[in-house]
């Protein structure tokens, strides 16, 4: 008998709160869907308590870190279901979030539903994704108070790119081999490191693109160490009228994060042509990706986060309509790639 309440959750609510990741999510082969979806409706709860800068960081951490507890089947006799409800839930403007926050009881029932393998999967994706969030609660100030922080070493940068999108990658492949044994071309070990560099790109992407952005909340995930070596404190980047001295600095980085690229575009090309659908919703955010990259290198005024470079919705549809009779083309898929790479590396001056 179909089940309504998971049903909501995992259909319009998931929408609702995935936004332009629902495009992957709802091509995925049935077996993934409810696993990943219900991942992604618990992280996403995860980040919205972290994010919510009305909530002081200590209670944010608090919350987030019983939410964690619950994930993993930790006991509660009601007190955590009603802490959300009325410390957190209560405090979002957008409708879907509040919902979700009040639906989290539902969400952890249907977690125990799932077979036991998968079950583990999703406890793990979301430990590893909340020690993220944790990560950014423990180390940058609060919101509002006008200081900023940065990170001090590049290996700092890579390990929270990990936490928050590497794992993802981890993630999502374990599920395919759980889902679709035989599917993925190359050795579980290569697939699970290009999967991780997917995720990495992903994440390095959204923090170069969100920098200005970012530092106004008093996060600078650039590392302080390559701040130095090119002359910079992460007060300069606040004024965006530093964003060409700073442009070296975005193009090093950019340089890195294309490489994390070249791994995602062989995990996507990894994908047999006849597996349609997984092979789209790998390639997408592929595509997006270096068309935020392509924005990006041709934005003067990237630390402006009132210019952020961000990929238009109508591009992202003309995306995902040019993409479908090319996804059975490894050959064609390489060209529309190399020539986004090749945009950008004539940028970078590589």
């Amino acid at each position: 008998m179909p089940n309504p309440t998971r049903a909501f959750l995992l259909g319009p609510l998931l929408k609702g709160v995935s936004r332009s990741f629902y495009l992957t999510l709802r091509v995925l082969p049935a077996g993934m869907r409810d696993p990943v979806g219900l991942a992604y409706l618990l992280a996403r709860a995860a980040d919205t308590i972290a994010d919510t800068s009305l909530i002081p960081p200590r209670q944010r951490l608090d919350l987030l870190l019983s939410l964690r507890d619950q994930v993993n089947g930790g006991a509660d006799d009601g007190t955590f279901l009603r802490r959300m409800a009325v410390e957190v839930a209560g405090q979002q403007t957008q409708s879907d979030e509040k919902v979700l926050l009040e639906s989290l009881g539902p969400a952890l029932s249907i977690l125990s539903q799932l077979s036991e393998s998968d079950r583990e999967a999703v406890r793990e994706i979301v430990t590893t994704l909340t020690t993220g969030m944790e990560f950014d609660l423990r180390t940058f100030p609060d919101e509002c108070s006008g200081q900023i922080v940065a990170l001090r070493e590049p290996e700092e940068l890579d390990r929270y790119t990990y936490l928050v999108a590497g794992c993802v990658g981890e993630f999502w492949t374990k599920m395919t081999y759980a889902h679709m044994p035989g599917t993925l071309k190359g050795s579980p070990e290569t697939m699970l490191h290009r999967g991780v560099r997917f995720g990495k790109a992903l994440q390095l992407t959204n923090v170069l693109r969100d920098c200005g952005k970012d530092l106004r909340i008093g996060r600078c995930y650039l590392p302080a160490t390559m701040l130095d070596r090119f002359g910079l404190t992460p007060q300069d980047l606040l004024l965006p009228a530093n964003a060409l001295r700073a442009q070296p600095l975005l193009f090093e980085l950019i340089r890195e994060t294309l490489d994390h690229f070249r791994e995602a575009v062989e995990y996507t090309l990894a994908i047999p042509a006849c597996s349609i659908r997984l092979r789209l919703a790998c390639l997408w955010p592929v595509l997006i990706g270096l068309e935020t990259l392509l924005l990006l290198v041709n934005n003067d005024d990237w630390l402006d986060p009132a210019k952020v470079s961000k990929v238009r919705r109508n591009k992202v549809y003309q995306i995902v309509v040019a993409s479908v009779p090319l996804v059975v083309s490894d050959k064609l898929l390489r060209s529309w790639v190399d020539g986004l790479t090749g945009k950008i590396e004539a940028r970078l001056g590589s």
